[in-house]
């Protein structure tokens, strides 16, 4: 089986591993250079921050993300020598808010890794030193990780590339799709070259609506732009992950400690600014005022795939046969990327699935206004 994937992000490097390693013939096809986007800029939680705010159909693919990560990490390390670096820090969350609906969470949803305790000051104190001293109580989740999101990009990327059954195909635009007869033929490259496969998967992101002409569906997914910057702390110096008011504190292995992150609607601008960047600055410090004395070393922003509901499209699109959707994942793209590409690729292949594809079933885009020919 040949099969065309347009889009090296998580969703399509994921995508593409797990049916490279079913046995199936693969090209990899991006705009730029693969790894580059949204799956770069973000954060990498392996959880949506505070769960209980997103639909229940998110949480549920996030769930699997950090034991398949902790798989295909073992899988991949020996052969690329990229550690994802899976970093077991646990979170603190501060806003009062949502203590009383976070503690209750994992019983009412049966979700163990989200078990949370209400810390006091000098609990807090224990469990992560920097705190600011105005924060007297917090829920901490032990069990939560985040991944190290480029240097998954970059194993990824590295194994695909030695993989005797992938192609890869980068500065490479997608013009359109080689649909007749409503089945999917294969895709016309901007240079005029005709690639044919047998399934073709969109995992755009950002970019998926860019398809919604040709398939003759509106896509609902947009660019909302998410801005980062990283300190340079020595290594361990933050033992927690941390949150307050969507803010959060990130750190890794190597002592950098990623804060973020803003929300903007503007296209599909990856500018960075001086007041956004000043907003996160202000929040992260409010949280742990001792990263003032150290000097930050980046600063960036990325372009999430807003959908309805932050719930991603998987499957079958309707009325082309042989097109596939991986694409909407909105702030959760890596916490969800794993088990994302594992449900398609199960899909595709008629295999049992890890969870019901139902609800995220790209016959929902039939609620969508055929967009006139």
């Amino acid at each position: 089986m040949h099969i065309a994937i347009i889009g090296a992000g998580i969703s399509g490097l994921m995508t593409a591993l797990e049916l490279a390693e079913q046995g199936c013939s693969v090209d990899i096809f991006d705009q730029h250079q693969a790894g580059q986007a949204a799956s770069w800029a973000g954060g990498g939680i392996l959880s949506p921050m505070y769960p209980w705010r997103y639909a229940s159909e998110v949480n549920q693919l996030a769930q699997y993300g950090k034991s398949l990560y902790q798989m295909w990490n073992e899988k991949l390390l020996p052969i690329t020598g990229i550690d994802f670096q899976i970093h077991d820090t646990g979170m603190l969350i501060f806003d009062q808010e949502d203590f009383a609906t976070g503690l209750n969470y994992a019983i009412q949803f049966n979700e163990p890794m989200q078990q949370c305790d209400l810390l006091n000051h000098k609990q807090l104190e224990q469990v992560n030193p920097h705190i600011s001293t105005q924060f007297q109580q917090a829920i901490y989740f032990p069990q939560l990780s985040n991944v190290r999101n480029p240097r998954l990009l970059q194993s990824l990327i590295g194994y695909l590339k030695q993989h005797p059954s992938v192609r890869f195909f980068e500065h490479c635009p997608v013009e359109k799709l080689i649909i007749q007869n409503k089945k999917i033929q294969g895709i016309q490259l901007e240079d005029s070259r005709n690639l044919f496969a047998d399934h073709v998967v969109i995992t755009s992101g950002a970019w998926s609506q860019h398809w919604a002409e040709q398939v003759r569906r509106k896509i609902p997914v947009h660019p909302v732009q998410g801005q980062m910057l990283l300190f340079k702390t020595p290594e361990n110096w933050l033992p927690t992950m941390c949150m307050n008011r969507v803010m959060y504190l990130i750190p890794r292995q190597d002592g950098h400690i990623v804060c973020g992150s803003s929300m903007a609607d503007c296209g599909f601008n990856t500018a960075v600014d001086e007041q956004t960047q000043q907003d996160i600055l202000t929040a992260c410090l409010e949280m742990v005022p001792e990263l003032e004395q150290f000097p930050i070393v980046q600063r960036w922003a990325g372009l999430r795939p807003s959908s309805p509901h932050g719930i991603p499209y998987i499957g079958a699109m309707p009325e082309i046969e042989n097109l596939w959707a991986n694409f909407g994942h909105f702030r959760n793209g890596l916490c969800m990327g794993a088990s994302s590409a594992r449900l398609l690729r199960q899909l595709m292949l008629g295999q049992k699935t890890l969870v019901s594809p139902i609800a995220y079933s790209p016959e929902r885009l039939k609620k969508q206004d055929l967009i006139s020919s």
